[in-house]
């Protein structure tokens, strides 16, 4: 399997996603994105970890990294391994038992995130799904930074309930009635190309 390491890049509100945020993936070796839609729930407990917080009790991936733990196991890395109709698969990778676990990608990058181990994937999930921002072949010539998009949130901003922010175009608005549809069939690929539309056509601040 041919696999590539990815960093989390931030958390974004998804414009007229009724909740959801994408979570921005970005290969370690070069400036490809992975965009993966996902709830304000999982969202949340990312971000928790992340900025180091931690809730008076403990939350359902705290809970099961101790679980893991206590069965005598660890986990080693994270894989998102297939996209299927729409719908991205990860696999938990898990040490001394051999066990490959099926997941939602964004509860095993919950679970990376506690166990401060690797995430990755595939090579072929990455041509399917993945994208070069529009500056990118310029900033690889002056070896500057990527710019996260102007509304991208920083990790410690990221609450329950977002705010939607719909803009007064016609074209915008029928991109956005898509996405909602989308995101309600759970067609997650189709979310955040339609998403990336929208935001290519918002005025800019």
């Amino acid at each position: 399997m041919n696999k590539i390491q990815v960093d989390i890049l931030g958390l974004s509100t998804s414009q007229a996603s009724n909740g959801a945020y994408a979570l921005i993936l970005q290969e370690n070796e070069g400036m490809r994105r992975l965009p993966i839609v996902i709830g304000a729930f999982e969202a949340q407990a990312i971000a928790l970890e992340m900025e180091g917080v931690k809730p008076p009790r403990p939350m359902t991936h705290d809970l099961l990294k101790t679980v893991i733990e206590a069965l005598g196991a660890t986990l080693v890395e994270v894989v998102i391994n297939d996209l299927q109709d729409g719908t991205f698969y990860a696999q938990l990778i898990l040490d001394s038992t051999g066990v490959e676990i099926d997941s939602r990608p964004s509860d095993a990058i919950a679970l990376a995130v506690r166990f401060n181990v690797p995430i990755f994937v595939t090579q072929e999930v990455f041509d399917e799904a993945g994208f070069l921002p529009e500056n990118a072949e310029s900033e690889a010539e002056t070896e500057e930074e990527a710019e996260f998009e102007s509304e991208d949130i920083s990790i410690s901003e990221v609450k329950d309930e977002p705010n939607e922010d719909r803009r007064p175009s016609s074209r915008i608005d029928i991109l956005q009635a898509e996405l909602e549809k989308a995101i309600k069939k759970e067609d997650y690929e189709t979310a955040a190309v339609l998403r990336d539309e929208i935001n290519k056509l918002a005025p800019k601040a």
